[in-house]
């Protein structure tokens, strides 16, 4: 009886959580706790889903078809894999993506191009990541060097 723990809701910003957050970004208490508010605001439960993901960036690229990229970003984000991202999730991402260094933001794009989760970025997965991207921008031109297995080879090439 005595050694239940009081079960804390997704929705509270717990002190292990903050810590993990402070410790991992540049963000202040403050800057945190407004992101965690904001959060909660659009995502109630606690928790984004994939259509929600796919709602917010539609708000971004309203001219394009984001589905395919979101899928790649969303399974990035979801750390652990549960099928959705929760506000230690998303905030670690938003702070890699957009304040972190240069080696964690080519990190997270490591880990998005490597749908295989191999260590590598092949040929066929660069191919896919970029026909996401054109999607994502509404490039409809994808003849020539525009077309991704093309672009794709040509990347691979200069790297090797």
């Amino acid at each position: 009886m005595g050694n239940k723990q009081p079960k804390t809701s997704s929705t509270e910003l717990t002190d292990k959580q903050f810590a993990l957050l402070k410790a991992n970004t540049d963000y202040s208490d403050k800057e945190i706790r407004e992101w965690h508010a904001g959060f909660i605001r659009d995502c109630p439960s606690g928790r984004l889903d994939k259509k929600k993901f796919i709602e917010v960036y539609k708000q971004f690229y309203p001219s394009g078809k984001p589905e395919t990229f979101c899928k790649f970003a969303f399974d990035t984000f979801d750390a652990n894999h549960d099928g959705s991202i929760d506000f230690e999730e998303f905030l670690l991402a938003i702070s890699a993506t957009s304040s972190g260094n240069l080696d964690d933001r080519l990190g997270v794009a490591f880990d998005m191009y490597d749908i295989s989760n191999d260590g590598n970025i092949d040929q066929a997965e660069l191919s896919k990541m970029i026909a996401a991207m054109y999607d994502l921008v509404g490039q409809a031109d994808r003849k020539g060097e525009n077309d991704p297995k093309k672009r794709a080879a040509a990347i691979i090439g200069k790297l090797d």
